[in-house]
């Protein structure tokens, strides 16, 4: 039994075990290396450029790097950014320089690139540039924002996806079938609890592995000394799932593009989901609620004006209650908002104004409409000829646009909810003025 659980603790954990060794082997990516695609074509013509690679993790971003230093019969250098300097890019730089001499071609894999700083990237741009290193960079974070312009234009960027049911149904059959260790202890694996594995993995097959590794342990042999593993082993070995955000990354802006297009599109119920992601997430709740603020304004306005002071409240809600009280408040006014009608009117109105402005339409202020404080103002008309509107009831007509722009219009509302109301007196008002 010692010596069973001395080989449990030295032996590498399932997902390396299964690490996929050529193009043959790897899971999922069909985009880019399915047969005749770009990747693939590149990799297997051997006529490639410096790339990053850029998709979540646990997709296998270092294992194509490596797949691709085998199949290109290229030395493979790997580093990563977390721990890594520019002393350690240097010395791979150096012996990228020698392997050159002698004909070989080095590839410089770098994990997690967009944590190296400006000066770490500025390193790197002549090597890549004059082929010392075919350089592979891999990053979970948006290659716009993380890396240097002028490294990104010597580099192609892939955009990886998260695998999918089918790809991790296939990397768990894989597993099972050929990892030795999962063999001889006899693992089953019932479908529901393989179900509930490739769902709470979230598309990352070294988090199905590694939970599957776990759970196989955690099972006792049954009268057939096999290890079955049922629905609650797996509960037990992922615990929870670990939603996929950082706040400070692109999935970060992702989900609350979702949720801010889930309230726009008026699906209380898909808004209802994001907002508990950010939520679960620990996304800053003031966030939350700003956006909100915008939006009421931005989609709905005046076909409903209560969303605006709803959002508003709200906003100063989460500063005196905070959390997690405050996700009732956000629910409340996630829910009124997305069941709000909608109109972008106001928005679509101040945009096109402020375009006219920038492209210089003539817009000299009416005389009867400037004020006339002083008597020199006055004698040169100034506020001569306006009409008050108060003295006629509320409305008088006169032209308020200047001279050059007074047909123009910009306010459109539409015929949703109260916006419908005020389009209607604006008909009434202003008969001439097409909306």
């Amino acid at each position: 039994m010692s010596l069973f659980s001395n080989t449990q603790q030295t032996r590498p954990p399932l997902a390396e075990r299964m690490r996929p060794t050529s193009l043959q082997d790897f899971v999922g990516q069909e985009h880019l290396l399915g047969e005749g695609k770009i990747l693939r074509k590149a990799i297997e013509s051997d006529q490639l450029a410096s790339m990053i690679l850029w998709g979540p993790p646990g997709i296998g971003k270092t294992t194509l790097a490596r797949i691709i230093a085998r199949e290109t019969t290229s030395e493979f250098f790997g580093l990563s950014a977390v721990t890594s300097g520019v002393a350690d890019l240097r010395k791979m730089i150096k012996a990228a320089s020698e392997n050159r001499f002698m004909g070989k071609r080095t590839i410089l894999f770098i994990d997690e690139i967009h944590r190296f700083n400006k000066a770490q990237q500025d390193a790197l741009l002549h090597s890549v540039e004059d082929g010392t290193i075919l350089l592979i960079g891999a990053t979970t974070e948006n290659p716009s924002f993380e890396v240097i312009s002028a490294l990104q234009s010597r580099c192609r960027v892939y955009k990886l996806e998260s695998l999918g049911k089918k790809e991790l149904n296939l990397v768990l059959a894989r597993a099972l079938e050929k990892d030795d260790a999962l063999k001889s202890m006899k693992v089953v694996l019932d479908d529901d609890a393989r179900s509930l594995l490739i769902t709470l993995s979230g598309g990352d097959a070294r988090n199905a592995l590694t939970a599957l590794d776990l759970a196989s342990q955690l099972a006792q042999p049954d009268k057939k000394e096999q290890r079955r593993i049922d629905r609650q082993l797996i509960e037990d070995a992922m615990q929870r799932r670990t939603l996929l955000y950082d706040k400070k990354g692109e999935y970060h802006y992702d989900v609350i593009s979702a949720f801010i297009k889930s309230v726009r599109g008026s699906d209380p119920d898909a808004a209802i989901y994001w907002l508990a992601r950010m939520i679960e997430s620990g996304e800053d709740p003031k966030f939350i609620a700003r956006r909100l603020i915008i939006l009421a304004s931005e989609d709905i306005g005046n076909a409903d004006p209560h969303a605006l002071m709803l959002a508003t409240s709200v906003f100063a809600a989460i500063n005196v209650i905070g959390m997690p009280e405050g996700r009732i408040v956000l629910a409340q006014a996630t829910t009124y908002l997305a069941s709000a009608p909608k109109s972008n009117a106001s928005y679509l109105a101040i945009g096109e104004a402020q375009q006219d402005v920038k492209d210089g339409v003539p817009g000299d202020v009416p005389l009867h409409l400037r004020n006339a404080p002083t008597k020199m103002m006055q004698d040169f008309g100034y506020a001569a000829g306006y009409k008050y509107p108060h003295d006629s009831g509320g409305f008088v007509e006169q032209d308020y646009l200047p001279q050059d722009a007074k047909n123009k219009i910009y306010y459109r509302p539409t015929e949703n909810g109260i916006e419908q109301r005020i389009r209607e007196r604006l008909l009434k008002l202003w008969p001439k003025r097409k909306r």
